[in-house]
């Protein structure tokens, strides 16, 4: 009796707890031809489709509203799933071959399962007040809630409510609650996420009333969301990036160093500039020009958008002249065209301007002068914008910088063509990216787009979109916000954002500080020093000491050219990003909240030093891998921590035993890289007894070159027994690929005993182990498999 009564009480405290809105009544529901189930409610109708097996969707339709199915995040298209629809008097089970959902008639609630296990439900499900319409879920109280986009918060973002209204914050730090991406996403420790998939402003609440709920709260738009769920945290990201797009492999010269600042006044200037950069041998490959380019001042000038030939007399001259030096030139441009600008007449004229209430060009006031806003959602203002793009490009320019894209100022009553501003706001940079890149998909089709954007949205990296962390201040507090927002975003799609390296805001003259900045960009994304021009953002005009350690970090990063590359490819496929956090490789609690420390790719550990006068650093090492130090080869076991001696030239550095890590020749600019001449890094130990890994290479250049078939696919796999190690070469080349004879200095590490035999190809070589290291120098034709064995005696 007891028994009975115990589970009739928690019947009733699971009913209160995971009911939703009391007074929904469950009506109806039928499964339509296309497999969408739809359920009629006392007061509206639920749609609920799968696009996969790990992606099913859920939208409400309020009574006397009309269903909206335009999304500008989702690019994925419903594939049959194999749908089971089973119904009883007291329930719904509507299920793929992987997630199912469970509807309760009475009191009405729908459940997310994924192999018989919860993963969400809804709460009150859908809801309004007077200003928001909100949609809540369930949370278990152990759940750490990653997300939200940009922020720094800490990596728990649980117990924020986080405003949904992309904003600059000029000078931020350790802490920035709201800045330039805000993307209605929530991923769990649980391995799921939620895409809210709407386009309007408002707010995520992470659970800020600690009641165990998450809100979305938006002023109109779709009440649709989607659940996500993987196997691993990869499988997570490629099923989210599945759904919103890839992010397309940009220009090889991406990842190499860029020569920016805010900004260089005029052609000499910059033309001095790279000067120094060749003088010193430093490695750079493109440089920004800021605002000065298309005027003399700061203020009064936005929106010429062209040449200033006061300054710059001969900018078709010098970009050509940089080509020539393997130097690529990107330009900075902006959406606003202020009323006293040399475009202004003619954006007013060809009608490309946003409204006002009276349907006149909107004009406004903001930091730069009195404004009008490019209404890319007008197909006028989309052309006119894309024609000026097309322009600059045929003067040789090869990358384009979209700043204040929030948009910077953006009243509430400016109008677009598709709806107000706070209706478009936080897309308004995503669609300027797509501009952009379609384009370029248009007008130059065999070229990929460089498109660095200050803001963005959900499924922003299918246009090639590169992202960048914002005015962050100048100061230790600025590095040490940097790797939490970099790994947060990367799970959220967008995996190539990065940090304007030295910090970007403040006259603050600190070269530990610059330093270790440089060193961690070495394992960010894109490596782009950028700043105010007060104190110098570029090496080159540094402290002897301090170009000296820029200089080795910089060359550091272009000797790991092909393994960035190769990450990138990886990227490309599988939405994987770059910078991971630790808990990506090891299932800890303790892990699932740690930025300070992460993984580049797969292989390689960083803790980067974001504290002044470091000597000694906690790292810790995950258990899964014995790790090797980076450079000094010493041995150290997972599943530890462990103090690590700090120097002053490098950030602590590890390497994953059983790693393949390509290198390149030294080089001063991408332009000079050579795939056939590589430096092979295997990092053996016999713990390690089967371990595979890859190079991806095409021309660097040619968009889709992996589609059309114009790659290489290198593939290494090593296998040890107590009585030999082979490695092994196979070439997946693309059936438009020209295969050439590859150069390989192959070096084994961690080779303490003598070994009895070296053979490559079946044929003997007499070579003797550098201390720990064994060095063969290979000839590979990728035409057929190669085979190196070494024997033991």
């Amino acid at each position: 009796m007891k028994t009975a009564k115990l589970s009739f009480l928690l019947f009733l405290l699971s009913v209160f707890v995971f009911a939703q809105n009391t007074s929904r009544i469950f009506k109806e529901a039928s499964l339509k031809n296309d497999d969408i189930l739809q359920v009629k409610v006392n007061d509206g109708l639920y749609k609920i489709k799968f696009y996969t097996k790990k992606i099913v969707e859920t939208t409400f339709i309020p009574t006397g509203e009309v269903f909206t199915s335009s999304s500008h995040a989702i690019v994925l298209k419903s594939k049959s799933n194999n749908i089971k629809l089973k119904e009883n008097d007291k329930t719904l089970e509507y299920s793929s071959k992987g997630i199912k959902v469970k509807i309760q008639k009475q009191p009405f609630q729908i459940q997310y399962f994924y192999k018989d296990a919860l993963i969400t439900s809804e709460k009150k499900g859908y809801s309004k007040d007077a200003i928001h319409q909100k949609i809540q879920l369930n949370l278990t109280k152990d759940e750490v809630l990653y997300g939200g986009g940009a922020r720094a918060l800490g990596m728990n973002r649980r117990g924020n409510r986080l405003q949904l209204y992309n904003k600059a914050h000029y000078g931020y730090e350790t802490r920035s609650e709201l800045m330039n991406f805000t993307l209605p996403i929530v991923i769990s420790s649980k391995k799921y996420l939620l895409h809210f998939d709407n386009a309007p402003i408002g707010y995520l609440d992470l659970d800020s009333k600690k009641d165990n709920t998450i809100s979305y709260e938006t002023i109109s738009g779709r009440k649709t969301y989607q659940v996500v769920v993987g196997d691993s945290w990869i499988d997570l990201i490629d099923q989210y990036t599945n759904l919103t797009g890839k992010q397309p492999l940009p220009p090889r010269w991406t990842f190499g160093n860029f020569s920016s600042r805010f900004g260089y006044h005029s052609q000499k200037e910059t033309e001095q500039t790279i000067k120094k950069f060749k003088d010193e041998k430093i490695p750079v490959d493109a440089v920004i020009l800021d605002l000065y380019w298309f005027g003399k001042d700061i203020k009064g000038t936005m929106g010429n958008l062209e040449v200033y030939k006061d300054s710059f007399p001969d900018m078709e001259g010098m970009i050509a002249n940089f080509k020539k030096k393997g130097v690529k030139t990107i330009l900075i441009t902006e959406p606003f065209i202020l009323s006293n600008s040399k475009k202004w007449n003619e954006a007013v004229a060809n009608d490309v301007l946003a409204k006002d209430s009276i349907n006149k060009p909107a004009k406004y006031d903001f930091y730069f002068g009195n404004t009008g806003i490019i209404d890319i959602y007008n197909p006028k203002g989309k052309e006119w914008f894309w024609n000026i793009y097309k322009g600059l490009k045929n003067m040789g320019v090869k990358g384009f910088w979209g700043d204040l894209g929030e948009p910077e100022v953006h009243p509430s009553w400016v109008q677009h063509k598709t709806g107000s501003a706070d209706e478009v706001h936080n897309i308004y940079g995503h669609d300027w990216a797509r501009l952009i890149y379609e384009g370029f998909q248009q007008n130059y089709p065999d070229e990929r787009p460089f498109i660095l954007m200050r803001a963005g949205a959900a499924g922003s990296q299918r246009f090639g979109m590169i992202p960048w962390s914002g005015d962050v201040n100048r100061t230790w507090g600025g590095l040490q916000s940097q790797p939490e927002i970099a790994l947060q975003i990367g799970m959220q799609g967008l995996g190539y954002m990065h940090s304007d390296l030295g910090g970007f805001a403040g006259a603050n003259l600190n070269d530990e500080l610059y330093t270790r900045w440089l060193q961690y960009g070495v394992f960010q994304p894109v490596f782009r020093p950028h700043a105010q021009e007060e104190v110098a953002s570029e090496p080159v005009f540094r402290a002897e000491k301090t170009k000296m350690l820029a200089k080795k970090a910089i060359e550091l990063r272009y000797k790991l050219l092909p393994y960035n590359y190769t990450l990138a490819f990886q990227n490309s496929q599988k939405g994987t990003p770059f910078m991971r956090p630790l808990f990506f490789e090891e299932n800890n609690e303790e892990l699932a909240t740690n930025a300070t420390t992460y993984l580049w790719g797969t292989d390689f550990l960083i803790s980067p030093i974001l504290n002044p006068n470091i000597t000694i650093q906690e790292v810790y090492f995950p258990k899964t891998a014995i790790w090797f130090d980076f450079y000094s080869d010493e041995i150290i076991s997972g599943g530890k921590k462990k103090m690590i001696k700090v120097e002053e030239e490098s950030i602590p550095t590890f390497v994953k035993a059983g790693a393949f890590i390509p290198m390149a020749n030294s080089m001063q600019t991408t332009d000079e890289y050579n795939a056939n001449f590589i430096e092979l890094h295997y990092y053996h130990h016999s713990s390690v007894k089967n371990s595979t890994r890859q190079l991806y290479n095409d021309d660097g250049k040619l968009s889709n070159a992996f589609i059309k078939g114009k790659y290489e696919l290198l593939n290494f796999k090593s296998q040890w027994t107590n009585k030999y190690l082979k490695i092994n070469f196979k070439a997946e080349l693309g059936k438009n690929w020209n295969p050439t004879n590859k150069q390989i200095k192959l070096v084994i590490h961690h080779i303490n005993w003598k070994p009895k035999s070296i053979k490559v190809g079946g044929k003997q070589l007499k070579i003797s182990p550098n201390k720990t290291k064994l060095i063969i120098p290979l000839q590979w034709n990728t035409k057929r498999g190669l085979e190196v064995k070494i024997t033991r005696n």
